[in-house]
């Protein structure tokens, strides 16, 4: 999809449609002036166009702007606007847009107290992307859909840094959405192996691939154990981004591959075990993240690391009660095989400490219990260094991604004891079951400051939801680039 910037007055911009976003009580922008703006002023006189968040009016201008219609679109109060609703509102309007038959929209990018015009129009870009992803089919009979084909981003001069950072952003988050949403026999680890390589070596990005042999020479006994079952190979993904040059220090991201999880002998019910296709959402977001990162090019060294396979039972399967060895040296007693991420999850953190990364970051769809805890709004994390974790939360929130920091109390370690191991994988009971799945993670790192994000309530979308196509969300792709502007302003 064609992105650009247009300084043009609004009733000079050529496009199928002008999108305009309004908090309520504000008047048109500059540049929208004429018998259009009559019109709208007349419908808000009438109680038509409000500017109520999600509300929407349509105007022809019947020749009087280059555009053949104007569409209106509410923020909400001014004084409740933050980046979130705007890039929200600007994916519902650009689907309302699209729906009238554009295929050229222009959206005019918000004066919003306290907020930098180039921030704003980051996450209007970003938002227009996401709302107009479409997730492929797989139907024998396609329909036709007309899609847009052009947006453009209006604005005062100095808006195109931000652009083009909402547009990177963007497609790499749909890049994941549609990793995500990809079934298990359409995406196994060998080919998951093969989209890193593809993303890597479009931006110049240095990869190494472990097959199963590797695997075993390595020493990731975790990861191993898990793919017992599986008739599929692992694969064990190293990208390496030198923006510093390499010479560090490097910062680590690794994300949960499971690219179809059945729970394994632990099997999980039947119902809606057909979403967990997207039990790799952690890994979309890591090699989403290294794509907008190879483009974007912050200047910092960056290790990802992506362990890769699905969790299947046959009779080579690992079992409850089974005691593993992982690439930490740590042993693990296997209470359930479905707590399998972990366990993947702690070989890719024990080899990302042993190549010297100074600070961790990592993201799976981990526990259930997270959407108990908090539900779809925020993602939990859990960290063994406060200092750092502060940081990632700080990135999350500049990103527009909203996180929650759960507790990591001494005393929380006590729940996922063993009498025969270093640990088990799951603690005793049903009892603070992210923060047990997290602190796990942290038992392999060592002192490294290292923060796990659980995105397991955020990661998909069951619902209809208004800004997007219900499936992946593509969560943690913006935090994961926002940190590592964040680490490379920190050298």
């Amino acid at each position: 999809m064609k992105v650009t910037v247009s300084h043009e007055a609004l009733s000079q911009i050529q496009a199928d449609v002008v999108v305009i976003l309004l908090p309520e009580g504000a008047a048109l922008p500059a540049g929208a002036e004429g018998p259009v703006a009559d019109l709208v002023s007349q419908a808000v006189a009438a109680g038509d166009f409000q500017g109520e968040f999600g509300e929407s009016a349509v105007f022809y201008t019947q020749g009087a702007w280059a555009a053949r219609k104007l569409l209106t679109f509410g923020l909400g109060k001014a004084e409740r606007l933050d980046v979130v609703k705007i890039r929200k509102a600007s994916a519902m309007a650009a689907r309302a847009a699209r729906a009238s038959g554009a295929r050229s929209v222009a959206l005019a990018v918000p004066a919003v107290g306290g907020l930098e015009p180039g921030r704003v129009a980051c996450f209007v870009t970003e938002g227009a992307l996401r709302g107009l992803f479409r997730f492929r089919s797989f139907k024998s009979e396609q329909k036709v859909r007309p899609d847009v084909e052009h947006v453009l981003i209006a604005g005062p001069a100095g808006i195109a840094e931000g652009v083009e950072y909402g547009r990177v952003l963007g497609e790499a988050v749909n890049y994941a959405r549609d990793l995500n949403w990809l079934p298990g026999n359409h995406l196994t680890a060998t080919d998951l192996a093969e989209r890193a390589r593809e993303v890597c070596a479009a931006a110049g990005i240095e990869i190494e691939v472990y097959d199963k042999k590797g695997c075993q020479e390595l020493g990731l006994g975790l990861l191993l154990a898990v793919n017992q079952g599986s008739a599929e190979e692992p694969r064990f993904i190293v990208m390496r981004y030198k923006g510093n040059g390499g010479q560090g220090p490097w910062l680590g991201l690794v994300g949960k591959g499971l690219t179809f999880d059945s729970g394994g002998i632990s099997i999980k019910p039947t119902d809606h075990m057909w979403d967990m296709k997207y039990d790799m959402s952690g890994a979309g977001a890591v090699l989403g993240a290294m794509k907008a990162i190879g483009e974007l090019k912050p200047k910092a060294d960056i290790l990802a690391i992506i362990p890769a396979t699905d969790n299947l039972p046959d009779g080579n399967a690992y079992k409850p009660g089974d005691v593993i060895v992982g690439l930490s040296g740590k042993t693990v007693e296997v209470r359930s095989t479905d707590a399998e991420g972990r366990l993947i999850l702690a070989d890719g953190l024990a080899y990302a400490v042993k190549q010297g990364c100074a600070k961790l970051i990592t993201a799976s769809t981990l526990t259930g219990a997270a959407n108990i805890a908090l539900g779809p709004q925020r993602f939990g994390i859990v960290s063994n260094n406060d200092e750092w974790e502060a940081e990632v939360y700080a990135a999350a929130e500049e990103a527009g991604e909203k996180g929650w920091r759960l507790p990591h109390d001494e005393e929380y370690y006590e729940l996922f004891k063993s009498p025969i191991a270093d640990m088990s994988n799951t603690g005793t009971g049903r009892s603070a079951g992210t923060v047990v799945g997290g602190l796990f993670l942290m038992k392999h790192v060592g002192e490294t400051p290292c923060v796990h994000l659980d995105i397991a309530a955020q990661a998909w979308s069951s619902d209809t939801p208004k800004d997007q196509d219900p499936g992946a969300t593509g969560v943690a792709v913006a935090t994961f680039v926002r940190a590592a502007f964040r680490w490379a302003a920190g050298q």
